[in-house]
């Protein structure tokens, strides 16, 4: 079909999935608000990504490699669950910009670079390409 003045192209007739939105936790939250260590907010809250990215964040910050490998693997795994159980699939956008999202991406990032940094390049790829698709425009330093 041609298109001519004042016509438009159609825009894409078979969206995506929807954003997936992780729900607060608001214990979790409170405490972190509180300036509760982020330990005692994972131990705690477990299933609480941000605890485990601001683990990941601060021993990435310290030179700890392999803690922020251990916490960011953790923080992933426990986001991954998560984001299942709130209806992901497995792709699709985890806007960066919904709170309750920025710990698991957060966590995948300290994840890609501590795994770039030990040698594993392939996971340190799949790891970046995870965390485009689900938001390209993630700033890390956006958790909070």
């Amino acid at each position: 079909m041609t298109y001519g003045p004042g016509m438009t192209m159609p825009g894409n007739l078979l969206p995506g999935p929807p954003p997936v939105l992780l729900p607060p936790n608001a214990e979790a939250d409170a405490a972190a608000a509180r300036g509760e260590p982020a330990s005692a907010v994972a131990a705690a809250h477990p299933a609480y990504p941000a605890a485990w990215a601001a683990l990941a964040v601060e021993a990435a910050a310290g030179g700890r490699t392999m803690e922020a490998y251990a916490y960011g693997r953790t923080g992933y795994h426990r986001g991954l669950d998560s984001l299942r159980k709130n209806g992901w699939k497995g792709y699709g956008p985890v806007p960066g910009d919904h709170p309750g999202n920025r710990g698991f991406l957060t966590c995948v990032a300290v994840l890609a670079d501590a795994a770039a940094e030990i040698g594993e390049d392939d996971e340190a790829r799949r790891l970046v390409d995870l965390l485009r698709e689900c938001d390209p425009s993630f700033d890390p330093g956006q958790l909070g």
